[in-house]
């Protein structure tokens, strides 16, 4: 009996112990995110909390991107280009895109919401760019809002379920934040559901999308080719195409980083003293053919030019061509294929 009271009074100690701590436990619950309904594989961007209470439902982060940025009313969808028109032309910052949607469900609806994230940006240092709630002609243009539908990203509702809600709930804002590592940028779309809806799997309640731009220069990671590569490459299918060389943005100054691509221009061009090239420019579609034609030519000419100064190539084995976006080898629907529309290529004559 003894032996049974000691083990007895052993568990009742133990048993006391976890009581006490229990408490402690369940605080630490209570402080703690649990995000067991977020979509798997999804997290918050650490620049912009969430809305209380609201789970993450569609989820997109790519490293670099363009973005098209409203800061000014809607004024028309353009049905010829599939683009919406503004009062002032969208900022089109690029660097790494954060998508997420979050929803609220129950009696939450898109004004609270929205006006929670006003103040949370205001206070993180944001300035507010575009208030849809401040623009009278808003309510015109809520049936053209983002095609969210032809967004790529993953998610457990329909892809059309910010397309599809009330129209007269939508807000809409755009904010900036500069920061000496690269300014962001935040595009805030809420709308609102008044019932369940088993087509879009959408549930009562609000819905918020936010995008976060993080800008930042693209890494180059292109491999540079080497003049044998470049010799191998013209004698197999008469040209070599070099996106080592590189450009600002609609400007033909030639980039520091450009120098080990030139160098092996120079390199096959003296290994090769019979040789002569075309320095051939392209572009992708963005900005117009006449404008692309006249860029393209003068980044050959860019390109011509210092192979002939700071590396002594003969002017007579060099021309210099821009054909625009006339010789695409990728769509130009989307930034990867634009980025491989962009390059120089080298023709022998």
């Amino acid at each position: 009996m003894k032996h049974q009271d000691s083990r007895s009074r052993s568990i009742f100690c133990r048993m006391g112990r976890i009581l006490m701590f229990l408490p402690l436990f369940v605080l630490f619950l209570a402080g703690t995110d649990l995000s067991a309904a977020d979509l798997p594989g999804s997290k918050d961007n650490p620049l912009l909390k969430r809305f209380a209470g609201s789970e993450i439902v569609g989820y997109h982060a790519k490293s670099f991107d363009e973005y098209e940025l409203q800061t000014s009313t809607f004024i028309r969808y353009n049905f010829e280009t599939r683009k919406r028109d503004y009062a002032k032309p969208p900022l089109k910052p690029e660097g790494r895109l954060t998508r997420i949607w979050y929803e609220a469900a129950g009696d939450t609806g898109s004004l609270e919401v929205y006006r929670n994230y006003l103040n949370e940006l205001r206070s993180n240092g944001f300035v507010i760019l575009y208030d849809s709630k401040k623009d009278p002609a808003a309510t015109k243009w809520t049936n053209y809002l983002a095609p969210f539908g032809s967004v790529d990203l993953t998610t457990n509702r329909s892809k059309y379920v910010f397309f599809a809600a009330e129209k007269n709930a939508i807000c809409v804002a755009s904010a900036k934040k500069k920061r000496p590592e690269g300014d962001v940028y935040v595009y805030l779309t809420v709308i609102e559901w008044g019932k369940d809806d088993s087509v879009y799997k959408a549930r009562r309640g609000a819905y918020a999308a936010v995008d976060i731009i993080e800008t930042r220069p693209m890494q180059q990671k292109m491999v540079t080719v080497s003049a044998d590569e470049m010799s191998r490459s013209i004698t197999s299918t008469g040209k070599v195409s070099l996106y080592g060389i590189y450009f600002d943005t609609n400007k033909a100054d030639i980039k520091p980083a450009s120098k080990p691509a030139l160098g092996e221009i120079a390199k096959l061009l003296k290994k090769q003293p019979a040789m002569k090239l075309h320095v051939v420019g392209h572009t992708d579609n963005a900005g117009g053919y006449e404008f692309n034609v006249s860029l393209s030519k003068r980044r050959a000419d860019a390109v011509v030019g210092v192979l002939q100064k700071e590396y002594g190539i003969a002017p007579g084995r060099l021309t210099a061509n821009g054909v625009a976006y006339l010789a695409p080898v990728a769509s130009n629907a989307a930034e990867a294929g634009r980025a491989k529309n962009r390059r120089v290529e080298l023709v022998p004559r």
